[in-house]
């Protein structure tokens, strides 16, 4: 079973024991998966990053001091994968709108349809009678962990060889993965199905799986072709908007969030006189909301030490009480991303300015500059790599 501490002291151990394998060991091995507790070339560090309970400049930091940009080019082409797939999202939230109208549509065709429902059912219980796709979803529920060949392969069979609903197959996934995200995961489906490279899908093979998981599975029955699904075109990219800075004579408060539980290197540049994370209820697992709450409260800890305050976790229905029980007239929150957490927070801030309390975001510095380079594709993007590591580390 994977264990994953949710602390930022557990998330800093596994780093500081993955780096001397950052270089070579991971360039040769990250494609493979031998199967839990066997993946020793790759990190399973994105819990931790995906909630930035360790934050993407401290991996990058840690490969090139380790092993020199070449060595770790890889890796570190890795880590700029997320970024990337944020930043593109950034640009284009229509396209997360889409998938969350098509999601809507697939669940009323399963209510009407018992059939579709029974096969999303035995799909997602892994009970379809594929080799690995079923084990894999029984990984995934029990551990929140997929090595990420393996969600390749996974979004691969469902898409094709069983012929169900991307969007379904995507929020499963987002449910259940302890590094469920909105952009990495709705933008790598769409990659699979030929959305968002258009045509150029990618087909789980035999061969590929047997090879790449040591002989441990050799699924027959899969599909051989990977036709390409189709949609309205991809809107243009459009600008990231600044945001407002703070205004720094307010009594002002700090409200962290499951996007970005501990705030390691946010740019506050304010004085914060009251401290709160906030729980949002986003539909995933239990096992999954429980251990983002989890980090959270040790995010909100961590803080605490940093700004001599102490904090608690509150629920969207609190926060206003808290905001009339310091005196606040502003709450500062990181940037939350595209996706729930961003709408919750949306919403919040309609309920805080009724009252005469702002609700402003803080940007990073790591987004503000990477961001508004991935408006294209990944290889345009990662030409621009060596020159946003020069300012990163």
């Amino acid at each position: 079973m994977i264990n994953f501490p949710p602390t930022r002291a557990a998330g800093l151990d596994r780093l500081s024991r993955f780096t001397p394998r950052m270089g070579r060991t991971y360039a040769a091995g990250r494609n493979s998966d031998p199967g839990p507790g066997k993946r020793h070339a790759v990190s399973e560090l994105s819990p931790y990053v995906r909630h930035r309970l360790v934050t993407e400049e401290e991996l990058l930091q840690a490969a090139i001091a380790a092993h020199g940009a070449e060595a770790a080019e890889k890796f570190v082409a890795e880590v700029f994968w997320r970024t990337y797939w944020k930043g593109w999202l950034e640009m284009r939230p229509g396209i997360y709108d889409r998938y969350a109208q098509g999601l809507d549509t697939a669940m009323n065709a399963m209510a009407h349809d018992r059939s579709l429902a029974r096969r999303v059912d035995r799909a997602c219980e892994g009970r379809s009678g594929i080799e690995g796709f079923d084990d894999w979803a029984v990984e995934l529920v029990e551990t929140g962990y997929l090595h990420n060949h393996a969600r390749m392969w996974f979004a691969s069979i469902w898409i094709f060889t069983l012929r169900l609903p991307w969007e379904l197959g995507a929020d499963f996934f987002f449910r259940h993965l302890l590094d469920g995200d909105p952009a990495s995961n709705t933008l790598s489906w769409r990659w699979v199905a030929g959305l968002h490279t258009k045509g150029k899908t990618y087909l789980a093979r035999r061969d590929n799986i047997r090879d790449h998981t040591y002989g441990r599975f050799d699924p027959d029955g899969l599909s051989g072709v990977a036709v390409a699904l189709e949609e309205a075109s991809t809107p243009p990219a459009t600008p990231i908007a600044p945001i407002p800075a703070p205004d720094r004579r307010a009594a002002t408060g700090l409200l962290l969030h499951g996007d970005d539980v501990a705030g390691v290197g946010l740019d506050i540049g304010v004085d914060i006189s009251a401290l709160a994370g906030l729980i949002i209820d986003d539909g995933r697992s239990a096992m999954v909301q429980d251990w983002t709450a989890a980090a959270l409260g040790d995010g909100v800890t961590e803080m605490g030490w940093r700004l001599g305050l102490s904090g608690s976790c509150l629920g969207l229905g609190d926060v206003l009480a808290w905001t009339r029980a310091h005196g606040l007239t502003q709450v500062l929150v990181p940037e939350a991303p595209v996706g729930p957490v961003r709408t919750a927070l949306g919403r919040l801030s309609l309920e805080l300015g009724r009252a005469g309390v702002k609700l402003l975001s803080l940007r990073r510095p790591y987004d503000a500059l990477c961001w508004p380079h991935a408006g294209k594709g990944f290889f345009a993007f990662k030409e621009k790599i060596l020159t946003l590591l020069t300012q990163v580390i």
